[in-house]
């Protein structure tokens, strides 16, 4: 069977994977996969016995990642396909879940088309992608490859309240091997990382294009507690008398968004996105002014000198804000990921792949951090396929179409073929 044929006989094999996910942790009107919870762990089940059907064989990390391996008997370094299979808060079904369903996919048409890997090709269900569930994001990949800040094992989950120590070792992990602080997997013997994701904006349904190679992915600073703090007082005191912690956090957002906008003015694209934003609950009032306040930051860049630069014009502007309304601020605390860019080769073999399928591929930045951020951080050759999702993600209404789905793995199949 031609490749092209193989990969189209897979549709209801997607489509099904696709489906059941759906069904596990519905949360209307969205999805709740939880992290190291009932959720993922359920998908990962899901995935398991979709990659053992193949003859994949099945295993657990120490950070509880499923692998699932197609041996090829040949001892080249193995081609890893990943994404993560939790989600946000009543998000979307196709945020993560796709690219680990895309791994099968293409695991599936190669053997159907009859073609035998030169190398061993493994398929990643990584563990707790999303930021919400312990505030630190891509634990799945951060364990793997040993990239966990001090501190995180010890992180509270945001619903279950055990620590991420905890959730690992309840999800069949190994938390003491990671504190040893030491790679799963040696990225020197590993050959590339692919990753297939759901794009996070509109750029491809403006570009009338199924997908896109991806040139890179952000790193990020993230502050999840930012506090400020002034002093209580009547909703009638004069401005030249206040420490209103409220509008300093106004302040502290729009003197950011200028930076943004100054930062793109000069061909140097970002984001910053202030998620929490509120008075104190238990004491917020319609007559008085506030003298707390709380909110969260997520910085975003694509170079790493760049998002040091931004870091250090951060910690400029709060000072600045907490001077002017005689406020203080604390960032408090902060959680990192490097930038992702991605492997030069592999962007020139993705785009000849979609080339010989016939598929237009525009090369793009991604908008979000993904797994694929520390695999390349790691010096492991990365690579992305984004595929078109009209709405946006972290929503309920993601809409990718399983047909552009398929022309992902219709380029990732050609490309492991290769």
């Amino acid at each position: 069977m031609e490749l092209s044929q193989a990969v189209s006989a897979q549709t209801s094999l997607v489509q099904r994977l696709l489906d059941g996910v759906a069904t596990i942790g519905a949360d209307p009107p969205g999805i709740t996969r939880d992290a190291y919870g009932r959720g993922e762990n359920a998908a990962q089940a899901l995935i398991a016995e979709a990659g053992r059907a193949l003859g994949m064989t099945a295993s657990l990390d120490a950070g509880a990642n499923l692998t699932l391996r197609w041996a090829s008997g040949h001892d080249a370094p193995p081609v890893l396909i990943g994404s993560h299979l939790d989600s946000v808060v009543q998000g979307g079904n196709f945020d993560g879940a796709a690219g680990v369903i895309a791994g099968i996919g293409a695991v599936a048409a190669l053997q159907a088309a009859g073609i035998a890997p030169k190398r061993d090709i493994e398929v990643l269900g990584l563990r707790c992608e999303e930021a919400v569930w312990f505030g630190l994001g891509l634990i799945g990949s951060r364990c793997l490859l040993a990239r966990l800040p001090d501190g995180a094992l010890e992180l509270p989950h945001a619903r279950s309240g055990l620590t991420l120590a905890q959730s690992i070792d309840g999800c069949g992990g190994d938390s003491a091997r990671l504190r040893q602080n030491t790679p799963l997997r040696d990225p020197a013997t590993l050959g590339a990382y692919l990753e297939v994701h759901i794009e996070q904006a509109p750029q491809l349904v403006e570009a009338n294009a199924p997908l896109a190679i991806c040139l890179a992915n952000p790193g990020n600073v993230r502050h999840p507690f930012i506090r400020i703090t002034g002093e209580d007082a009547h909703t009638g005191l004069p401005h030249r008398f206040r420490h209103d912690a409220a509008l300093a956090g106004a302040d502290l957002s729009l003197s950011l968004e200028r930076m943004w906008l100054e930062e793109e003015a000069q061909g140097r694209p970002m984001a910053v996105t202030i998620g929490r934003f509120h008075t104190p609950a238990a004491r917020h009032s319609l007559t008085a002014v506030s003298g707390g306040f709380e909110m969260s930051l997520d910085l975003r860049a694509y170079d790493a000198a760049h998002l040091a630069a931004l870091e250090a014009r951060l910690d400029a502007i709060a000072a600045e804000v907490a001077a002017r309304r005689k406020v203080t601020i604390a960032l408090g605390e902060r959680s990192a990921a490097a930038p992702g860019p991605m492997d030069r080769a592999i962007v020139e073999e993705l785009s000849a792949a979609a080339t010989r399928c016939g598929i237009p591929a525009p090369r793009l930045n991604s908008p979000g951090s993904h797994d694929a951020n520390n695999f390349a951080a790691s010096g492991v050759p990365t690579g992305m396929l984004l595929v078109r999702n009209r709405n946006g993600s972290h929503n309920p209404h993601e809409a990718m179409e399983t047909a552009d789905l398929m022309a992902a793995i219709g380029v990732l199949a050609e490309w492991l073929a290769r």
